[in-house]
């Protein structure tokens, strides 16, 4: 069934919307075996544009593999993600992974089972534990591989900011960068939806990643590009929206991918034939109704001086928290606890800075932040 537009889950096919540079780029370095680090903020639609750019690649003998790994929680679960994630996707059988992994994994002896639907990928489980991991054999599985098979293998992980989170973080970056700078058959790219915490695995000259490749920030999309998508979704439904109108939907959201996508699905939904500014005054006004408990969660633990902070950024405040007609209105202390609210709020995923102002790093939690405090 074909989406009218599609939000919270990655876009694929006629709803992936522009990115032509970016795929470009994307995909030459897929190519070409330049390791890539995708850095944005939430909801641009950076997992859509990978798996949109390993889609396009035609070339036999680059082989592109996927895996998230938002649900790991240390190494071990990271290594088996890891090597399961390899085997599957350089096998087209079950066989040839037996075999990869008998040659390669050795003493680890995996159990590969079969799904009863023969529709169904085959599934492969590897034991692995702290006393007989070897994860130097691990890691280096995509190369011998890649090598075997005279072909490159690219490696994109999602959610990557997880191994800032596991136990020994750093010793676990040192051993997966210390394997695959070394490897020239195997090439990574590496994503994640948590932009404060990517940009300290990779632009931290102090960190294992620092310059591990071709860095690049994933910024919205234009709104030149969102207007006829938006228009011609509408007509696919025998609806009618002005560019105009269309426009405001973006900049509602800030252009941020999943949000105009929502929205706009919103808006479709209030209109009977021609949408209207109404349509989209109720369409945003169920929107915050939808975020609403997300936000009540991320928000209900925050301190006075917290809070404070948000609102004076709603407020049209983006720097200059320090000054004392600042501090006097929104009660945020003195200097060094202003310090901590932004460490604190950044960590929180609540604020981020672009081109040196303070802004709410989701567009929507600002409008309603501002429809409930201000």
């Amino acid at each position: 069934m074909e989406k009218t537009f599609v939000f919270g889950v990655s876009v694929e096919g006629d709803n992936f919307t522009d990115r032509t540079q970016e795929t470009k780029r994307i995909r030459s370095n897929f190519e070409n075996g330049v390791n890539t680090i995708l850095i944005s903020p939430r909801r641009i639609g950076k997992t859509s544009l990978v798996k949109k750019v390993c889609s396009s690649i035609t070339d036999p003998s680059i082989k592109t593999i996927y895996m998230d790994i938002y649900d790991c929680r240390n190494e071990y679960d990271f290594y088996t993600r890891f090597a399961t994630s390899v085997l599957q996707g350089t096998s087209s059988r079950i066989e040839h992974a037996l075999e990869s992994a008998k040659e390669f994994l050795g003493r680890l002896a995996p159990a590969i089972s079969v799904s009863p639907d023969p529709s169904h990928e085959f599934s492969i489980s590897l034991g692995i534990k702290p006393k007989n991991i070897e994860p130097e054999t691990i890691l280096s599985l995509p190369e011998k591989i890649a090598r075997k098979k005279r072909a490159h293998i690219v490696i994109c992980i999602d959610e990557f900011q997880q191994i800032g989170e596991f136990p020994d973080s750093l010793t676990v970056q040192k051993r997966l960068r210390g394997s695959w700078q070394h490897q020239q058959s195997t090439s990574y790219c590496l994503f994640g939806s948590k932009k404060h915490m990517m940009e300290n695995i990779f632009q931290s000259r102090r960190m294992p990643f620092y310059m591990f490749g071709d860095t690049f920030y994933l910024k919205p999309i234009p709104t030149g590009e969102w207007i006829p998508f938006i228009q011609s979704r509408f007509a696919s439904k025998g609806k009618f929206i002005t560019a105009e109108l269309a426009e405001k939907i973006c900049s509602t959201v800030d252009n941020h991918s999943s949000y105009v996508q929502q929205l706009a699905w919103n808006v479709l939904l209030q209109t009977d034939s021609n949408a209207t500014e109404q349509n989209l005054k109720d369409a945003v006004e169920e929107l915050l109704n939808q975020c609403s408990s997300l936000f009540t969660q991320q928000t209900e633990s925050l301190s006075s001086y917290q809070m404070n902070f948000l609102k004076a950024v709603c407020s049209g405040i983006h720097s200059g928290f320090g000054h004392k007609e600042v501090t006097d209105r929104f009660d945020l202390g003195s200097k060094s606890n202003i310090a901590r609210i932004q460490k604190s709020l950044t960590d929180k995923e609540l604020i981020d800075k672009i081109d040196g102002r303070t802004v709410i790093a989701d567009p929507v939690l600002r409008l309603w932040l501002t429809s409930q405090y201000l």
